[in-house]
């Protein structure tokens, strides 16, 4: 993670995010810096506009809870509805395909790289 942040802090400062200046921010917080790590992640952040993908990532929390909630508010009125028509049958969900999915995801992303 000290990568990243070392990238988040010359991106704030209005520093290019290149392996010299990533490598001087992590040297200062005494980080052992490994080339290859800082290497990489120029690489993939070459493209990346940070400031846009960090209000994203603000913003994405409070969606998903929004919709969250407002799911769980639909269902528990359905639920209400089947409760007078079905009896006992087991709720099944999407939660075992969901794992199934983040299994299949591994090894993707930043955080594989720099974790």
């Amino acid at each position: 993670m000290e990568y990243v942040y070392a990238a988040l802090i010359l991106n704030e400062t209005d520093e290019e995010i290149n392996e010299d200046n990533l490598t001087d921010v992590l040297d200062a917080a005494g980080v052992d810096v490994e080339e290859s790590r800082v290497k990489a992640l120029v690489a993939a952040l070459e493209d990346v506009d940070i400031d846009e993908a960090v209000e994203e990532a603000a913003a994405a929390p409070a969606a998903a809870g929004a919709a969250a909630g407002g799911a769980a508010a639909s269902e528990a009125a359905g639920d209400e509805d089947e409760a007078e028509e079905t009896s006992d049958v087991p709720d099944t969900t999407d939660e075992d395909e969901d794992d199934d999915e983040d299994e299949d995801a591994g090894g993707e992303g930043l955080g594989e790289l720099f974790g």
